[in-house]
Order: C-alpha cells, then sequence, then structure tokens
C-alpha cells in the first residue's frame, strides 16, 4: 500500500474534524450572543443541517457588532458640544405625560435631543422632494452633507450630481456618504466625477473579501441631507429615478420631510458620527452648528439606531408609542416583519380598543420579504387589526402618526432588518398640527387601499399559506 493511499484517509478525517470543530464552534458563539432566541435557533438549524450554506451565511449575515463603538463618548461630547448648549438654553418643552416618557427615552439612551421652534413641510412624491431639495441646494453657502442608501448614476442622480457640482465650483463644501450595498450596480465613475470637482465621497463600509465581509449585513439605510446647518431633509426617499416616477404597473408612494429649525442639529450630529465612523475626522466647527432662530411652533427630535449599540433605540421607542397610545395607531410600512415584541405590543394595543390600522403595499419590490409580511396578516387581524393593502403603487412610505399627538417618519421599516440590522434615523415630532397632517395624509392614501377581511384572507390557497410560513422561518434572517 502507498504512502499517498495511506495519507488520504488521514487528511479527510482531519478535515472532518477541523470541519465540525468550527460548525460547533460557531455555534457555540452563536448561542453566547444571547440573542432572540428564535434567532439563535434560526441560525443553529441552517448551521447544523446546511453546514457548508450555513458557515457562509453566517460570515456574511450573521456576525453581531453590537459591542464596537463608532466614535468615543469624549468624541461624540465634543460632537455634540453646540446642540447640547442651545437644548439647555430652551425654555421647557411642552409635551403630554406619554410623549415626555418617550423623548426622555430617546434622549437617554441615544443623547437625542428635542427642540422647538421647527417648521416641518411634508413631501409626498419624489418629485416635489427633489424639487425642493434641489432649490434648497442652489441656496447653500457654506456647505451641502448627503447620506443615502442609494445614490444612482440615472437621470435623478445625475441631475443632483451635476447641482452638487456647481455649487462646489462656487466653494461650497460638499460631502456625500453612499452606502456601499446599496449602490454596489453603481459605477464607481459617477462618484469618481464629483470627487474630480472638489466633492467629498466615501462609501459607508465597503465590502471587499476578505476584511469587511461580516459587514454585509451592517447597512446605512439613513437618508438625509444637511445644508448650511440649517435645513434638513430626512424620511424614505433615496436617489433613484424609480423613487421619482415609480413603475409601469404604478407609482412610487413615499414620505420625506424638510426640517428648519434647531432639530437640524440632530440630523448634522448624525451626519458627522457616521462620516466620522468612515473618514476617521472630527469636524466639530460651529460653522456646522450655527446659532438658529425660531422657525416654527414643531417639537421635533431627531433619532438615530445602529447595530453596534446596546439598545435598539427607535425599536423600543415604537413599542413605547403602541403601548402609551390611547385612542389610535396608524402606520404605513414597505415590509412587515416585526419582532416578537413590536407584534405582542400592536397586539395588545388592538384588544385595548385602540384603532389600530397598518398600511402595506399589495406589492412590493422585494418578493421574498413580501411573502413573509402576508404570513404576519392573520395574526394581526384576529387580534383586530385593520389591515389595509395600498394599490395604486409601491407603498414606500415609512410613517406612524397616533392620538393627534405624536408622529415619526424616516428610514425605519417594521422588520427586523430595520431594527437589528441597518444604521436608521427618523424624525419624532410631538405636534399636533404634524399629526392632524400626516393623518390626513393616511386616510387619504386608504382611498387607493383595499381593507382586508380576515374571513376572506383565511380562504387563500393552502399553497400560499404553506410558502408565507416557510418563508417566515427565515424572518429574523431576511
Amino acid at each position: 500500500m502507498s504512502d499517498a493511499t495511506l495519507i488520504s484517509p488521514i487528511l479527510a478525517t482531519i478535515f472532518n474534524i477541523v470541519y465540525f470543530a468550527i460548525i460547533l464552534i460557531t455555534i457555540f458563539i452563536v448561542i453566547m450572543d444571547n440573542r432572540n432566541p428564535v434567532k439563535t435557533m434560526a441560525w443553529i438549524l441552517v448551521l447544523f443541517f446546511l453546514p457548508i450554506i450555513g458557515l457562509i451565511f453566517y460570515f456574511f449575515f450573521g456576525r453581531s457588532t453590537r459591542r464596537e463603538q463608532l466614535i468615543s463618548k469624549k468624541g461624540y461630547a465634543r460632537l455634540n458640544k453646540r446642540p447640547m448648549e442651545e437644548y439647555l438654553s430652551q425654555e421647557s418643552l411642552e409635551f403630554s405625560k406619554e410623549n415626555n416618557r418617550l423623548a426622555d427615552f430617546f434622549n437617554n439612551v441615544n443623547k437625542a435631543l428635542p427642540f422647538g421652534g421647527n417648521e416641518i413641510s411634508i413631501h409626498t412624491d419624489g418629485k416635489s422632494m427633489l424639487s425642493d431639495l434641489l432649490r434648497e441646494i442652489s441656496q447653500a453657502r457654506h456647505h451641502i452633507h448627503l447620506q443615502f442608501y442609494i445614490f444612482e448614476n440615472d437621470a435623478a442622480g445625475r441631475l443632483l450630481r451635476d447641482a452638487l457640482i456647481d455649487k462646489s465650483r462656487e466653494g461650497v463644501k460638499v460631502r456625500l456618504l453612499y452606502d456601499d450595498v446599496g449602490c454596489w450596480k453603481v459605477d464607481n465613475m459617477f462618484y469618481d466625477q464629483m470627487l474630480c470637482e472638489g466633492i467629498e465621497v466615501l462609501s459607508f463600509l465597503k465590502v471587499r473579501f476578505p476584511r469587511f465581509t461580516s459587514k454585509v449585513n451592517y447597512r446605512n439605510h439613513r437618508k438625509i441631507v444637511i445644508i448650511d446647518g440649517r435645513v434638513g431633509f430626512i424620511g424614505g426617499m433615496n436617489i433613484a429615478e424609480r423613487y421619482f416616477n415609480g413603475f409601469s404597473w404604478g407609482i412610487w408612494r413615499d414620505t420625506h420631510v424638510k426640517i428648519r429649525g434647531k432639530a437640524v442639529y440632530g440630523l448634522q450630529t448624525s451626519f458627522l458620527t457616521d462620516w466620522y465612523a468612515i473618514d476617521r475626522t472630527l469636524i466639530t466647527g460651529s460653522e456646522y452648528f450655527p446659532i438658529i432662530k425660531d422657525k416654527g411652533n414643531v417639537t421635533a427630535q431627531i433619532v438615530t439606531s445602529d447595530p453596534v449599540g446596546q439598545w435598539r433605540d427607535i425599536m423600543q421607542g415604537i413599542m413605547m408609542a403602541i403601548c402609551t397610545s390611547r385612542k389610535y395607531i396608524y402606520i404605513q410600512t414597505p415590509y412587515f416583519l416585526p419582532t416578537e415584541e413590536v407584534m405582542t405590543a400592536l397586539q395588545t394595543a388592538a384588544l385595548a380598543g385602540i384603532d389600530v390600522r397598518i398600511m402595506i403595499p399589495k406589492r412590493a419590490d422585494a418578493r421574498l420579504i413580501h411573502i413573509g409580511t402576508l404570513s404576519y396578516l392573520d395574526e394581526l387581524m384576529e387580534a383586530g387589526i385593520k389591515v389595509f393593502f395600498y394599490e395604486k403603487g409601491f407603498l414606500h412610505s415609512k410613517m406612524l402618526v397616533s392620538d393627534d399627538e405624536l408622529s415619526t417618519i424616516g428610514s425605519t421599516n417594521i422588520d427586523f432588518r430595520s431594527f437589528e440590522h441597518n444604521f436608521e434615523a427618523n424624525a419624532f415630532f410631538y405636534d399636533r398640527k404634524t399629526s392632524l397632517d400626516l393623518k390626513e395624509i393616511f386616510l387619504n392614501d386608504l382611498k387607493s387601499c383595499t381593507q382586508l377581511s380576515l374571513k376572506t384572507w383565511r380562504q387563500r390557497p393552502w399553497k400560499n399559506r404553506i410558502i408565507e410560513s416557510v418563508v417566515r422561518l427565515l424572518a429574523p434572517l431576511l
């Protein structure tokens, strides 16, 4: 018997031992990470029954970075010095008891400062938002900061790019932060042209093998703009043609807001924190946090969440809003894959007699996630929650309004990915007029909706129900 014949079984044995050791160690790491038990079990099952695929998926999508920090406490204190001074100099803000608790919660866990005296403009379509954005950009004198999950090289992207280049040539400092995965299909030449014109352009958490592959799951989903530190935009709209022209089968319905006032400090702090995380340059000059006089009567608070912090700030805040609602809570979301905590909060509110309404698109841009969404609708309607399918096109709006007192608009979806994996940003408004305006928008959208009936919904084909339930098993991983 040759030496090669003897060595082959030995190598195979060593390979199997090492291979199964890696699987067992990975499962041990998943268990010791102390995540949601449902999510932990999902990963264990995938690793156990599909070990090779499971390892690849875990390496790319499953590793937790919650113990990391984007910026030191000292650095954040320097960045937040001017906003904190302005916050402390305010006269006492008026809140209801419930909203005061929510604002305090965000302040304690997120360092989000509520500011009064803001003016809000609401956009419900991409064309009006882009037109307003371009108008504000044309008036910029010192700096323009932009952050988008998607910034594509199409008619809309080139229009905004050219406007930014014009301002850069005028001497305005322009910084752009885009997400590397969200813009994966965009040729680098598109951004290089801006770089050549003096615009600072960075991609968020570049995905390059092997060093950053674990970051593929942690994406910057924020969509914010800050102009001269005085005007800001936040909401659900990215920069791509479909956000403005929709699809052949319907419109793109979204919600974005323009903010004038001190709440822009929160947008600026969020942007500069993310910029520091990538560029390691801490920008704290007073010109980025100018003194701002009151512009209106709206109290607003910019809240961020990310996968590297200790708490799931926006998810927990939404839970508080649901649990403290007294009359109604209306929600628009393109994807509905809720954590168990949010699902229980919604059901509890409805069972307590609160008018809970959830609007989702009848047809979505992500088929797998939409199929998973459908699996939750029975449980919602069983608890008395009213579910509506938006039929005029794709509903991408991320909006919540409650009791004519509280509302929020931002980038956060009601799903695992937004709550646990993405970097998100939402504006919370503690204002009656803003709430009534958004409530009216929701009620107007109902005209383009069909309300689901539990009896009719349960009559859908068994094949559909089986597929939905299978996809739902993957919800914590989607």
